[in-house]
């Protein structure tokens, strides 16, 4: 097909430029009540490295860390300085927020723990201060499975939209045929690790 007769791409998709990766409070003390944590951590590791590969912006925050610990050190190990925050929503990160509208990013990916609390309070001031809100369901979690899926609901009702670690990660890279394709689809190759109950 002639590049010069390709249509325009939907405004619904997320572009490597005008999107953020937030990945939230994957803390130490708080991921032992997480079911499915391996694979939580896994999906949100996978989106921290494509976000790298691509040249997505890329933040973390850290409830209180004095006393829910340290990010999870598979994830610490691949992000700069994390944000401390005491409010549950990120909003409390407004220097963040301010930064990445300057720089063109209207819309954020957010991922991270816990999906009805700091991650669902996020999206909705988010959604309240105008960014265009995605949630990468494979790469959140709540304790009760009740509380997760109320969570998505409210979330995707309010205007979040939800999507996955892959699909993210496909939809950041626009085309096959790049170097950074070939990264992308070693990544979407990973086998997801054994949970052990």
């Amino acid at each position: 097909m002639d590049r010069d007769q390709v249509l325009p791409r939907s405004p619904e998709l997320m572009g490597p430029h005008d999107t953020a990766l937030l990945v939230i409070d994957v803390q130490q003390r708080l991921l032992p009540a997480i079911p499915n944590r391996e694979t939580l951590v896994w999906n949100i590791r996978r989106l921290i490295d494509a976000a790298k590969i691509l040249n997505v912006a890329v933040a973390a925050t850290e409830q209180y860390p004095k006393g829910l610990g340290a990010t999870a050190a598979p994830l610490a190990e691949r992000l700069g300085p994390r944000l401390e925050k005491l409010m549950f929503s990120c909003r409390e990160c407004s220097a963040l927020l301010d930064d990445w509208r300057r720089a063109g990013i209207h819309r954020i990916l957010l991922c991270g723990i816990e999906t009805h609390v700091c991650v669902q309070q996020t999206a909705l001031d988010l959604l309240g201060l105008g960014f265009r809100v995605y949630v990468a369901a494979d790469a959140v979690g709540s304790r009760y499975e009740a509380d997760y899926r109320t969570a998505l609901r409210r979330m995707e009702l309010c205007g979040a939209v939800l999507t996955t670690a892959e699909s993210a990660m496909f939809e950041w890279c626009v085309r096959a045929g790049t170097p950074e394709f070939r990264e992308i689809s070693r990544l979407a190759k990973e086998s997801p690790p054994s949970e052990i109950a």
